[in-house]
């Protein structure tokens, strides 16, 4: 496999025809290694616009997928960054790419030493990996961005409380096939406003069918 031109094929042909079209975004797509992020078997699947599984009955997003999380959240070189779901680390690192600091929580402990390795392997140096399950508390602190990468079947507002003001969450909220991807931003203490982006489907946050039990 030409893994350059797929790579571009990527970009071009499926995250740019989703009606990503932010030119950072497009840059971090093209520079961080994604082959390197997938578990080993599935590297051919790499740059397809499918979901590849990372063990634990969880998949990585697809490309198109992770291209609107990044347009959406548009994070800035001094944004701090939150994501929910570490996964293979690559949604992780293209945050990084993107922002000052990103901190990722994951509940299963395995992805995180998989995802460190591969972020390190990347040359990604300006983020931190917490075991946590994000239904049950958050990190403490503030931030400017919350990637959730997983959906959750009712949105509650205490994620919004982790936001800074003017912070961005993305988050898909229902239950398939039909779900709703929003945009979130925090306007004030106890307000904001959330932009329906589109429908997708896209796999439940690990407990995120509880009824939220966040401590902060």
């Amino acid at each position: 496999m030409d893994i350059e031109f797929a790579r571009q094929q990527m970009v071009g042909q499926q995250v740019r025809a989703w009606d990503v079209l932010h030119p950072d975004v497009l840059k971090v797509l093209r520079s961080v290694p994604r082959e390197q992020f997938v578990p080993g078997g599935y590297e051919p699947l790499a740059f397809a616009d499918t979901e590849i599984p990372i063990g634990h009955e969880q998949k990585m997003m697809t490309p198109t997928l992770e291209g609107r999380v990044l347009q959406a959240l548009k994070p800035g070189s001094s944004d701090k960054v939150l994501e929910i779901g570490t996964g293979s680390g690559f949604l992780t690192a293209c945050l990084a790419r993107l922002a000052h600091s990103v901190t990722s929580v994951d509940i299963h402990e395995e992805f995180l030493a998989t995802a460190t390795v591969n972020l390190e392997d990347s040359g990604i140096t300006n983020f931190s990996l917490l075991p946590m399950d994000a239904t049950l508390e958050l990190p403490e602190g503030t931030y400017d961005a919350i990637a959730v990468t997983g959906s959750i079947e009712e949105f509650d507002p205490r994620f919004v409380l982790a936001l800074n003001q003017g912070g961005r969450l993305f988050v898909v909220v229902g239950n398939a096939p039909a779900m709703d991807a929003r945009v979130i931003t925090r306007t004030g203490d106890s307000d904001w406003q959330s932009i329906s982006l589109f429908e997708t489907e896209l796999m439940p946050l690990v407990n995120g069918s509880k009824p939220p039990q966040f401590l902060f």
